[in-house]
């Protein structure tokens, strides 16, 4: 196979993962008017209780910048409160109002739920080796770097969703 062939092929399975991303983001932001990362951050709330943003930020693997700016969004929407701890005042917890539970119970499964089942499935060797196929891919295009999380979405992590009301 000529080296031409191989690059587009990677190529093309590079775009398949980011049209995929693309659509289930779309959805996501249709049915619940959430972005993947706003959806991770609700779901992270729901599943911890009180939780500081520091510790939220290193939950989701992102910076507490960006949990800041996606708390900020999230809290104009109305659909997280910031509570400032009863024993220490200098702590602040995010909780979910009843809105945001309610966007939490209406929001689709999230796009990596079926592929988490599936790479569980494969074998250590296997595994390993798409981590580090993966891995080299992002440091191939000056990706590695970049400020992330576990949820497959595309786009700034912080943007904002039109309001649809």
């Amino acid at each position: 196979m000529a080296v031409s062939h191989k690059i587009e092929e990677v190529l093309v399975a590079l775009r398949r993962v980011i049209r995929a991303t693309d659509l289930h983001s779309r959805r996501l932001v249709k049915i619940a008017n959430v972005t993947g990362p706003q959806l991770l951050l609700l779901q992270t709330l729901a599943n911890n209780g009180d939780i500081t943003i520091s510790e939220l930020a290193r939950d989701m693997s992102l910076s507490q910048a960006t949990v800041t700016t996606i708390l900020d969004r999230l809290e104009r929407r109305e659909l997280v409160s910031r509570v400032r701890s009863e024993t220490d005042r200098r702590k602040v917890y995010p909780r979910l109002t009843e809105h945001g539970r309610q966007i939490l119970a209406s929001a689709p499964m999230a796009l990596q739920d079926n592929f988490v089942r599936k790479f569980g499935d494969l074998e250590e060797w296997e595994q390993s080796m798409i981590i580090a196929s993966l891995q080299r891919i992002a440091e191939m295009m000056d990706a590695k770097d970049i400020d992330a999380s576990p949820f497959l979405d595309v786009g700034a992590l912080d943007r904002s969703i039109p309001d649809k009301s």
